[in-house]
Order: structure tokens, then C-alpha cells, then sequence
């Protein structure tokens, strides 16, 4: 709603598609009903007072950028594209402020290789998936990597000889279990 009737007791319908909010019979704005994430903005940026529109306060977008460069270009990224996808940059400020400060506070390295995982994936930047990414990048680098055996180029022979300690184990390709002309 505007800031001018900030205080002021308005009556809201809510619908499954809209929300209106009355001042007494008068309509005074209609937004579309959000069903995304819980918390999601719908202001217009004509509703925000004049004060708050081009702020240049302690968070701006040259804020949060130059500290975003302080763990790599793939965190300046996802910050610009967390800024950009508000329809008042302020309000991807607290977003920001969570991933530089809650995530990257104390390991740059981990939010720099999420953000450019994030990036790499062209998803939408958000700071519960960072904090994902973060953790599966954190549990990938304690456990040790699975050795995987090069491919092999020899040919097979239709018989291969396993030595086990115990036994002998004799394993036949597909050819051995081919049919023959007769169909025997």
C-alpha cells in the first residue's frame, strides 16, 4: 500500500489470486497474490516514500559488491543477481548482508566455489541454497575420493580368471552363451 496511509486501520481481501486493501469502500491497491517463498515482496516501487527510494546509506549496491569482491568474481555474480531480481534493490539487501556475513564470514574459499557452482548451474541465487551448496562442498572434501580404474582398451577373451585366495572363479562373455546356427 502507499506510505501515506502507513498507521492507518484498512480493511484487505485476500482471494486465492489477489490481494486488495480498502480504505473504508475506496480500493486504494490490488496486488497479485504471491505463492513463492514465504516472505516474498510485492511493493511497488511508487508506494516506497521518496527517502527510501535512492538511499545511500550504509547498504547500497557498491557495499555489497565491493565486499562480495573480497571472496571472488562468482560472489560479486550472485550478489548482483540477488540485487537485480528485486524490484526494490533494498530489499535484497538483507539477503546479501546473510550470505556475505552468516556464510562467507569465515570461509571465503567455500562461498566463492558455491557461488560459482550456483552460477555454473544458472539457478536462482538464494541464501538456503548457498548454505546447501556450501555444506555438499564441506562433507566432499573430508571423505576421501573413490578411486575409479582407467578404461581398459585390450580386448577380453571369452574366458576371464579371477584369483581369489580360496578359489578359482572362471566368468564367460556373452559370446560363450551364443546360440548356434542349429539354435543349440
Amino acid at each position: 500500500m502507499p506510505f501515506a496511509l502507513a498507521g492507518k486501520l484498512l480493511r484487505v481481501r485476500v482471494t486465492s489470486s489477489r490481494v486488495t486493501i480498502f480504505d473504508g469502500n475506496d480500493s486504494i491497491c490490488e496486488h497479485p497474490r504471491l505463492t513463492g517463498r514465504k516472505g516474498e515482496y510485492s511493493t511497488l516501487p511508487e508506494h516506497v516514500p521518496p527517502q527510501h527510494r535512492d538511499i545511500d546509506g550504509l547498504w547500497s549496491r557498491r557495499w555489497f559488491i565491493d565486499r562480495a569482491r573480497s571472496a571472488g568474481p562468482a560472489t560479486v555474480t550472485v550478489i548482483e543477481q540477488i540485487l537485480d531480481s528485486q524490484a526494490i534493490e533494498a530489499q535484497g539487501y538483507l539477503a546479501c548482508q546473510n550470505i556475505l556475513d552468516g556464510l562467507g564470514k569465515n570461509n571465503r574459499e567455500r562461498l566463492e566455489a558455491a557461488c560459482q557452482d550456483l552460477v555454473n548451474r544458472r539457478a536462482h541465487p538464494t541464501y538456503s541454497t548457498l548454505k546447501r551448496l556450501m555444506a555438499a562442498i564441506d562433507s566432499d572434501a573430508k571423505k576421501p575420493r573413490p578411486v575409479t580404474p582407467a578404461a581398459s582398451t585390450r580386448k577380453r577373451s571369452n574366458t576371464v580368471v579371477f584369483r581369489d585366495t580360496v578359489t578359482d572363479v572362471y566368468v564367460r562373455d556373452a559370446s560363450h552363451y551364443a546360440r548356434n546356427e542349429d539354435g543349440k
